[in-house]
């Protein structure tokens, strides 16, 4: 495609670029920074965006403290309507989000429309059905226990899945009455554009949704330390997630964090095999292997790794890497340059320390000579304290690693910094939950199973604080007061 050819999806959102929404409005920034934006598929600058500053982010924070004075007082049924509204609006404009996030962040076109567009969706519907039936009073004794917005929140969030995390944010901050100040990543920002553009056809009051769109260092260090921000979430990186908390800690607002892991999967030997390593490829390499959650790590009975490479082996070289638009493509690019550098040096790191190279390695896929494309890469006996097995790589690269018995397992599993999810894949119910009990993960699937936006998610250890997705979700934005007495 010709980078000075833009399609139609893609020409509002770039047009908007120049501007952040503030108040119900579009607004030119108070100074004005370009920032580029690279198409991942080729690896060159297609557009640019406004950059911000603590000036712009002092307008958005005034905008949405005018805002939370009226807008937190609505009821229940204003607050539904507002977000089946919001709801109507983003599906109209469900294709459209899906071509601009294939060319921004290098997704292939029908995993964005098949999955990272849907799941926005599927936020706001969880967001209006938990709503709908939310108990924010209750009495204990003489004593009325209330659920109240916690007021004006900050939300940070990242390039990989970037509507799934301003929707699964954005929607139950307004379920709970918050008004809220969005800095999406600047490295994929136009989807988060056009949802401002969603916000504003759905008729969202001035001031309750804004966007400033700038790096963290300018944007997001501002709103973390702002005191008229009462809560910061963010998903992110470990790193981003100290900065955010220590900036934040000033000013003793809530602080949510979503952050980084390097999930375990164990394969029990009762599992179906044939059936759990192809399955475990598809779900560690999914958004070309961009997924804080995925299960990059594949403990195996030792008895088993050769039948494991042989079945890893296929699945991978399976995996049709391409341009993002072409209908056979499974893995677009990888995001931007520097996950590309990253991963590429993760995988020759995994050489240098002696691990077994299955599949892919270093370097761009066959035919491929431009663009962030990576190979789909599995490593087998890989030891624990090798970096593969140790570091969050972000890109499809798989560990194999071998385990001796369940204890050694859970170990294995629990032996790194994170604790975002766990796998495992047996063919007994009761015994997988036992093993899920052991693992410290926020979240653990037993045979992948279907996606939930109600289920809590986030993590323990360094893979963050809170938790969000459903009812946890929501009440991350909600104080808890106590009105006592009785009458006389």
């Amino acid at each position: 495609m010709n980078d000075n050819a833009r399609p139609a999806p893609e020409a509002e959102a770039i047009a908007l670029g120049a501007h952040f929404f503030i108040d119900g409005r579009w607004v030119e920034p108070a100074a004005a920074e370009p920032l580029d934006v690279t198409d991942p598929s080729t690896g060159r600058v297609f557009a640019r965006i406004a950059g911000g500053n603590a000036a712009d982010v002092d307008a958005a924070v005034a905008a949405a403290r005018r805002a939370f004075e009226s807008f937190s007082l609505t009821s229940r049924e204003e607050r539904l309507d507002l977000l089946t509204r919001i709801l109507e609006a983003y599906r109209r404009r469900a294709d459209e989000l899906a071509h601009v996030l294939s060319r921004e962040m290098g997704v292939a076109l029908g995993y964005a429309k098949a999955f990272q567009v849907p799941y926005g969706a599927r936020h706001i519907e969880a967001a209006i059905a938990v709503l709908r039936d939310y108990p924010f009073e209750r009495l204990e004794g003489t004593t009325l226990v209330r659920k109240d917005a916690i007021g004006v929140c900050g939300l940070i969030t990242p390039w990989n899945w970037p509507l799934n995390q301003i929707a699964c944010k954005v929607a139950p901050a307004l379920a709970a009455g918050c008004t809220v100040v969005l800095k999406p990543s600047e490295l994929s920002p136009f989807n988060a554009l056009l949802f401002a553009r969603v916000m504003q056809e759905a008729g969202t009051p001035p001031g309750v949704f804004n966007l400033v769109n700038g790096t963290g260092p300018a944007v997001g260090a501002a709103m973390a330390s702002h005191p008229g921000i009462d809560m910061m979430s963010l998903t992110g990186s470990t790193r981003a997630g100290v900065l955010v908390a220590k900036a934040a800690a000033e000013t003793v607002k809530r602080v949510t964090l979503e952050l980084g892991g390097k999930s375990a999967n164990i394969l029990l030997p009762d599992a179906d095999f044939a059936t759990a390593v192809p399955k475990g490829i598809a779900a560690g390499f999914r958004n070309c292997g961009q997924s804080c959650s995925a299960p990059t790590r594949m403990l195996v009975p030792e008895g088993r790794l050769d039948e494991v490479e042989a079945l890893a082996k296929a699945a991978a070289e399976s995996i049709v890497v391409g341009e993002p638009r072409a209908e056979t493509t499974q893995l677009g690019p990888l995001a931007n340059a520097a996950q590309f550098r990253k991963v590429d040096e993760m995988i020759r790191a995994g050489i240098a320390e002696g691990a077994k190279l299955v599949a892919g390695g270093p370097g761009r896929p066959e035919g491929l000579t431009e663009g962030f494309y990576a190979r789909p890469t599995v490593f087998s006996r890989v030891n624990p304290a090798m970096r593969i097995a140790r570091e969050e790589i972000f890109g499809p690269v798989l560990s194999i690693i071998a385990y001796g018995n369940e204890d050694e397992a859970v170990a294995i599993a629990n032996g790194t910094e994170y604790g975002l999810a766990g796998y495992v894949q047996s063919g007994d119910l009761d015994h997988a939950r036992r093993i899920a009990k052991r693992l410290r993960a926020g979240q653990v699937h037993i045979n992948y199973p279907d996606w939930s936006p109600y289920a809590p998610f986030g993590g323990y250890k360094q893979s963050g604080n809170g938790r969000e997705y459903g009812v946890a979700g929501l009440e991350e934005y909600l104080e808890t007061q106590a009105i006592l007495g009785h009458s006389r």
